[in-house]
């Protein structure tokens, strides 16, 4: 198992995992904004390989303020052998040498099953408003 930093080169396979584990595509998946997620966060837009097929993903954010946790996902024929849990813990290990003290994250309401992983790992439920607003592109 190689664990690595993302690259432009793996977006295709990227984005591939994401949609096999059932996570939402998003207008900010673009090989332009995940090669600036990553330019922005180094060490932390993190993939796993066994041999060349990617296995996990994950991508965290620091704002300097909060840290986030984003795009979490294992291949189907990889879950239950500790990878997502490997995965989370390097990311928040990372989180925390940059001075990070909270992480964040969101989980769409199709995938709650999801909340007991997050749970096991300490995460808790907070009960929030969330909204979003889409910037237009300036020209």
């Amino acid at each position: 198992m190689q664990i690595r930093d993302y690259t432009v080169a793996d977006f295709a396979a990227a984005t591939a995992l994401w949609a096999a584990c059932g996570l939402h595509p998003s207008p900010t998946d673009t090989p332009e904004i995940l090669a600036e997620v990553a330019r922005c966060n180094p060490g932390l837009f993190l993939l796993a390989f066994e041999g060349e097929n990617l296995v996990a993903s994950v991508i965290g954010t620091w704002d300097g303020r909060r840290g986030w946790i984003n795009r979490l996902a294992v291949a189907p024929g990889q879950r239950g052998q500790g990878l997502g849990r490997r995965m989370l813990e390097l990311a928040e290990s990372r989180l925390a040498g940059r001075g990070c003290r909270k992480v964040n994250l969101l989980v769409e309401p199709d995938n709650r099953a999801v909340t007991r992983f997050y749970a096991a790992g300490g995460y808790a439920e907070d009960r929030l408003i969330f909204m979003e607003k889409w910037l237009a592109r300036e020209a």
